[in-house]
């Protein structure tokens, strides 16, 4: 498949030369929005910033990853935000806005890895999924035993399979806007999706409808949205034991006292699982920084200092104690090196 890689430069070009104000802010104090996954890392690090510099402690918001990407992106001035959280890679239309709006010195940041973990209460009896059962129980449509796409008929885990329990699919999990749901649609959802033969053909002959297939969920109610809020997920898998949830794995190690996670893939959701990529689910987070605030915002290079440190991000970071899987040493020498270079950030996508 031809591929091509999409540079700011090109951006610009494209969108014509933007005018960027070279004045100084009235804000001194930087601001960061995006993903609700990377947020408590994120807040941590700015607490952190706060107490150990002479800098104002960041301000930083959950709006989800796509929420928080259309904010970054969408100009440069005191009003828009200097860092995205984020918990995939930004996307080619993304890039584009933010080209459109002047927005070309865009530095990304590996900060760690993370695993999307399906969790249900305690003191609910334990089930463990295959990624085909996930695909089964949450894709908008399935396959019939002839090969004929149709609406997803499941309405108990049992449907999905006869070992499962008799109990209703009930599924809350993130919004569309959100990095964790785009990796739930990838990882679990395609992944559960690829173990049919038919849908590999489907791949080869429309791409286009395979992707609608294996990364759609259902819309009926069995798939619940729960907004941007993990700590809003947590609560309510405590109170209904028969519903499953879907967020960060961080989010299930700080609540192991009230949470499980489910066994996906024969793999149990742990930091050890994650970090050997043996879990099935997991994915890498990043931060996004605009090169234009640099100079205008005080304390921007210091802050991205703190957050690529191996004090933060390191084997023995303070951030794993909070449930951050570090990268591996060579992958965090090369976001610092990038960091402090501020490397413009260019992406390959498919035409």
């Amino acid at each position: 498949m031809r591929k091509r890689i999409t540079t700011w430069a090109s951006i610009v070009a494209l969108a014509g030369a933007a005018l960027i104000s070279s004045e100084a802010f009235a804000r001194d104090q930087i601001r960061i929005v995006g993903s609700s996954t990377v947020y408590p890392f994120a807040t941590v690090v700015a607490e952190e910033f706060g107490r150990s510099t002479s800098f104002n402690t960041p301000i930083v918001e959950s709006t989800g990853t796509g929420g928080g990407l259309k904010l970054f992106c969408g100009g440069v001035g005191e009003s828009h935000p200097d860092i995205a959280n984020a918990s995939r890679r930004i996307k080619a239309s993304e890039i584009a806005q933010c080209g459109e709006n002047g927005i070309v010195q865009v530095t990304e940041v590996k900060v760690g890895y993370d695993g999307i973990a399906i969790a249900q209460s305690k003191s609910a009896t334990a089930i463990d999924l295959s990624l085909r059962q996930v695909f089964l129980a949450l894709a908008r449509d399935v396959p019939t035993p002839s090969g004929q796409l149709v609406p997803n008929p499941n309405k108990t885990w049992k449907d999905v399979d006869p070992s499962l329990p008799d109990i209703a699919i009930e599924v809350i999990g993130p919004p569309p806007t959100s990095g964790t749901r785009d990796a739930l649609n990838e990882l679990a959802i395609e992944g559960g999706c690829k173990t049919f033969p038919m849908m590999e053909a489907l791949k080869k002959s429309d791409k286009n409808e395979y992707k609608r297939v294996c990364r759609s969920i259902r819309e009926d109610g069995a798939y619940v949205e729960a907004g941007e809020n993990d700590n809003l997920i947590v609560q309510k898998l405590v109170a209904n034991p028969r519903a499953l949830g879907v967020f960060g794995y961080g989010f299930l190690d700080q609540n192991r006292d009230r949470l499980r996670g489910s066994v996906v893939g024969g793999v149990e959701p742990t930091f050890e699982n994650i970090a050997d990529g043996k879990y099935p689910i997991s994915r890498p987070l990043f931060i996004y920084v605009k090169g234009e605030h640099i100079k205008l915002v005080p304390g921007m290079r210091e802050f991205v200092t703190e957050f690529t440190g191996e004090s933060a991000v390191g084997d023995f970071g303070y951030l794993s104690d909070r449930g951050l899987i570090p990268a591996p040493k060579t992958e965090r020498e090369q976001a610092r090196a990038d960091a402090e270079k501020l490397k413009i950030v260019e992406l390959a996508s498919e035409n």
